[in-house]
């Protein structure tokens, strides 16, 4: 799930080949490039933590990322099938004896412990995350829309959280609004990648709704939908373009240091939407992405709204 938030991820697999080795200390330095390896292991469409963060808080980012995506490979990677709850339990007691004081033993843990300890990061959204990931273990559909929200408030929302708090907001405001942000970017990777979610047995898209467009389970999970199978995807689209809509005052508020990060987010997520629109009726059979013009266009229209922060950073 993590992938859907940080970074607009493409859908790759990692291999044991391509992840970064363990360092061979866990000097607080190596653990830091640890995470930040793992973060640029896979494809993203935008990097985690651009150049367009102060360097001071790329570090910390990648640390955020580093208990995701590692969390997140427990849920979802084949070689942790028959044992994923168990290495999940086994990861929130780390997470739990880091915010105890415990010597980490984990370089994730070593670079998490820091970054908490400087930004005096609550508990709540680690745990909340790891909720989300359980509740891939379990649910592979959803009855309603409100199942979903419910789902992404657990696995995707606290991404988004983490990022306010690095920046050292709190404000009550920006985190609806983060969190409007974060549940718009997880839903549209959703309908971007809803061919690939089919082939590992799970679908996002409510029931409700595919009742509504007279879509059935077996003749999505065949890539053969009904005929109303576009018209459900505008509708997705159109409900997942309001949600980014209501987020777009955060882009507008946030402070100077993720202004340009979260503008480039929100960009490449309503782009990402006029792509899967114009192909809802293949979307099982093509899957919509950014190609390099695409990207160059999101980055220069986050430049045009809230680049003016750049100038005013005190860390670059």
């Amino acid at each position: 799930m993590i992938h859907r938030v940080f970074g607009l991820a493409e859908v790759s697999n990692l291999s044991p080949q391509t992840a970064p080795s363990l360092p061979e200390n866990l000097e607080l330095g190596a653990c830091y490039r640890y995470c930040e390896a793992m973060a640029r292991a896979r494809h993203h469409n935008f990097p985690v933590a651009s150049r367009f963060v102060p360097s001071h808080l790329r570090k910390h980012i990648w640390a955020v990322y580093g208990f995701a995506r590692v969390a997140d490979d427990f849920a979802d990677e084949p070689e942790f099938e028959g044992r994923r709850s168990l290495e999940l339990d086994r990861w929130e007691q780390r997470l739990e004896d880091c915010f105890h004081g415990e010597p980490p033993d984990h370089p994730v843990f070593v670079a998490l412990a820091d970054t908490i300890r400087r930004f005096d990061l609550p508990i709540t959204p680690f745990s909340a995350l790891l909720s989300g990931f359980r509740a891939d273990l379990d649910a592979a559909q959803f009855s309603t829309y409100q199942e979903l929200r419910s789902y992404t408030s657990l696995a995707a929302e606290p991404v988004g959280q983490l990022f306010l708090y690095l920046s050292g907001c709190r404000e009550p405001g920006l985190l609806r609004h983060v969190n409007e942000l974060a549940n718009a970017l997880a839903e549209a990777k959703f309908w971007q990648d809803m061919a690939h979610d089919l082939s590992r047995g799970r679908l996002y898209v409510p029931i409700d709704d595919l009742r509504h467009f007279g879509v059935s389970v077996p003749r999505l999970e065949g890539l053969s939908p009904e005929n109303g199978f576009a018209d459900l995807v505008h509708f997705l689209v159109a409900r997942t373009r309001a949600s980014f809509m209501r987020a777009r005052p955060l882009v507008q508020q946030v402070g100077d240091d993720i202004a340009v990060e979260m503008a480039i987010s929100w960009h490449g997520g309503m782009r990402i939407l006029e792509k899967i629109d114009s192909h809802a009726g293949q979307l099982l059979t093509k899957r919509p992405q950014l190609g390099n013009a695409d990207k160059a266009m999101v980055v220069s229209k986050a430049l045009a709204w809230r680049g003016g922060s750049l100038p005013r950073r005190l860390w670059i």
